[in-house]
Order: C-alpha cells, then structure tokens, then sequence
C-alpha cells in the first residue's frame, strides 16, 4: 500500500535504466501488433505458413540491413540464447570468455578460461589463447567501457581463434566488429523482448542443433518478434545529445563528491556507473526510487543478488567499494530534465550522507 502511495506522489517517472532494458517503441509495438494479426507458423507448408516464411525472411533481411551485416543471422529468443548457442556448438577447441562478461555468458561456459582485465576494464590481449572460441563483449553493460574492437580481432586471429562478440549494447550504436559470432538484443534497441540474433559470418563454424533457422535452431520461429525488431532498428532516434548528456552526469557526479567508474577509459556515452563512498548502492536505488527516478546496481540479471559486481571486482575494486557503485543509462529519448532532476535527488542524497 505504501509503495502505491509513493507511486501517487511522484506520477511522472524517469527511467535512466535503459542498458538493462527500454522501452518499446512505438513503430515496433505496432508492426508486432500488425503481424500478430496475421500469424502463422514460418515452418507450415501451407499457403499461411509459406507467408508467414516470406515475411520472416523479410525481418531478417531488414534487420541485417540496419546492422549492416551481409552474412548469416540466426534468430533467437535473445542474447542468453545466442550465446549458449555459441558456446555450445562452436566447431573449435577451447574457450575462454573476458572476466567482464555479462553474467549469461559465464553460465554458458563456467569451465572457460578466463581473460583478465585491467583497471579501465581492457581485456589483456597477450592472454588470448590458441585456437579457442574467445567471448569478448564490444562494451561492457555496467560500465560502458568499449573494448578495441580491432586489436581483439587481430589477436584472436593470430592465435586460430573464432571471436563471439556480445554486441548487445553496441549493437546499431556502434559499427559491428569484424567478429566471428556477434549476440545482438532486440530489448536492448527499442524491440520487443524474446528476440535476438546470432550473427554468423560462417556457418561452418557451428555445429547443427535443431530443425529451424536452416538447422541451428530449434523452436517455432517467432514472427512477430523479428518483425518488432526490424521495425524498431529501422525508428531508433538520434544518439548526438547523449555525449553532452553523459558529460552533464559525470561533472554533476564529481562535483558532488562521487566517483566515476572508468573515468579515464572510452565509454559509450549511454552507460554510466558512479560510486557514492560511503553509502551503498540499495540506499541510493531506494531514495532514487522514492524520488521517482529508476537505475539501477550492476547489470539486471545481478542486481537483486547481494554479491559485489564481479565486473568491478575484475577490475580490481575491493568488495566493499563495489558495493557503493550504482549504474545510469540513457536512451535516444533521454533528456536534459531526467539528467538534472537525478543529479539533483542523487547530489542532495550525498550531502545528507556527508552530513551523517
């Protein structure tokens, strides 16, 4: 009852947790409602399903359009299952997976090698092993650190390597990297979710594991999805405001005594991570939640738990200072208000906690 009071008081939200997930958007809630209308099954032999094949092609067609992929894509029911697929069926010998890897490439492969990063969050490229499938993000969710995409390329060739590339945050925001394998999320761009990719430049390298997506793929093949995702890749707006949005946060953040994550690295201007001393992140989520505005701990599929972020703890934070770590992220539709009121609730929250 308390909670629906709160809710009352502050009717008018902002969301700054967009890297964990956002909102559909307009075009591709209507192109999913439109192929809803007309569903059938992609794999029917039937006049309906021979349709529904034409119009799955087309998404297909369309969503590696907007990527700019001219190779393979295997539609999944998201990035976790593109990157079991990955892991599971590559045809090479080992695997090694970046000790910043989202939490569903870790539970992919818990018996990988582990590459470590440094203090800014860069994969050690010298550690990359041999003929080995090397799971490295474009950009980490939690701290928006990007990874150099060329020189991972190159020293995973010079070893007989295979790339798999998460591309799930950098995806139609960054150019795609010239990877093996890319994972790429339709939540993640304004689509709707329970659908995703496995952008493949070669099939060989995988091995066969269902009857769908031309034998990579098991599980009816969801139309309307990859419908939503072509529509909303094709309607993302503009992200040239969000540099000067990123900028506004950080000198909001250090000017009231908080800590940026990564400060001195390249970061995609959507993903922020700031430390409180002192305070830990549950506090700041609570009063910010209060204040109506939502972000978030680390990623999503950690953030309820109560370890430290094993992201932060890899690039040497200790537990207690990782716990103080809260995350914002933006979207094309972000603005100059939703910045300033959470610089306002986050900076007064601050002095209140120095006072103390």
């Amino acid at each position: 009852m308390q909670s629906r009071r709160l809710y009352r008081l502050v009717p008018d939200r902002i969301y700054l947790d967009h890297a964990a997930t956002t909102p559909v958007l307009p075009e591709a809630r209507a192109a999913v409602a439109a192929a809803y209308a007309r569903w059938a099954n992609p794999s029917s032999p039937h006049a309906e399903g021979r349709a529904a094949k034409a119009a799955l092609e087309d998404a297909r067609g369309r969503i590696k359009a907007a990527l700019g992929w001219d190779h393979e894509l295997i539609l999944t029911s998201g990035a976790t299952e593109a990157a079991t697929l990955a892991l599971a069926h590559a045809r090479i010998g080992g695997r090694a997976i970046s000790a910043v890897e989202h939490d569903s490439v870790r539970r992919a492969a818990p018996s990988a090698m582990t590459i470590c990063v440094d203090a800014e969050g860069l994969v050690d490229l010298a550690a990359i092993p041999k003929e080995s499938l090397i799971a490295i993000q474009t950009a980490n969710s939690e701290t928006g650190v990007i990874q150099p995409f060329e020189g991972i390329s190159a020293a995973i060739r010079d070893q007989g390597g295979l790339w798999l590339a998460d591309a799930a945050q950098t995806a139609a925001k960054l150019p795609l990297p010239d990877a093996d394998l890319i994972i790429v999320s339709a939540h993640k761009l304004g689509g709707p979710p329970g659908i995703g990719a496995l952008l493949v430049k070669d099939l060989a390298v995988l091995s066969p594991s269902g009857a769908q997506e031309k034998g990579y793929r098991g599980g009816t093949e969801n139309l309307p999805g990859a419908i939503g995702f072509a529509a909303a890749l094709e309607a993302r707006g503009s992200r040239e405001h969000l540099s000067d949005l990123r900028w506004r946060l950080d000198e909001g953040v250090r000017a009231a005594g908080g800590q940026i994550i990564a400060e001195n690295g390249r970061r995609l201007p959507e993903i922020a991570s700031y430390r409180l001393p002192g305070t830990a992140a549950a506090a700041q989520l609570i009063e910010l939640d209060m204040a109506g505005i939502a972000v978030s701990a680390g990623s999503a599929c950690s953030s309820g738990t109560l370890k430290p972020s094993a992201v932060l703890t890899a690039m040497g934070w200790n537990e207690e200072d990782a716990r103080e770590v809260i995350r914002v992220s933006l979207a094309s539709s972000s603005t100059v208000h939703e910045v300033e009121r959470f610089l306002e609730v986050w900076t007064r929250f601050a002095a209140r906690r120095r006072a103390a």
